[in-house]
């Protein structure tokens, strides 16, 4: 297998890191802590993305709300939970923390609001 290269992300360093498999095993060069390898690893056998977007709500004053996934969601999985999001419709008051699907597209990850908004007066 040849060399995968990646920028790590996990801090501002973004370092350039080097991804190659050895003898069944990953080994990982370029990164200045820890982190760095356990992001390759992850971006090259299981990549996830924390998914972030709005959802429709019954209010004019505040139409939409903001939302986002609890956990990193696997990438191939990003665009079902984008879809079961476009379906919601979010019933006013809510808090920042409310489950708005749990378990979204059957991935075990949960989509919640990241902000309280009142009921409409």
């Amino acid at each position: 297998m040849s060399d995968i290269a990646k920028t790590c992300i996990v801090c501002p360093a973004g370092c350039l890191l080097t991804i190659r498999q050895e003898n069944g095993e990953w080994v990982v060069s370029g990164n200045r802590c820890p982190r760095g390898k356990q992001y390759a690893i992850q971006e090259v056998t299981d990549p996830r993305r924390t998914v972030t977007a709005t959802a429709a709500t019954d209010s004019g004053a505040y139409p939409r709300l903001p939302l986002k996934s609890a956990d990193p969601v696997p990438k191939d999985r990003i665009g079902a939970v984008l879809e079961a999001i476009g379906r919601l419709q979010v019933r006013l008051p809510i808090q920042a923390g409310a489950c708005l699907l749990c378990n979204a597209a059957n991935t075990g990850i949960d989509i919640v609001a990241t902000r309280t908004l009142p009921p409409e007066e």
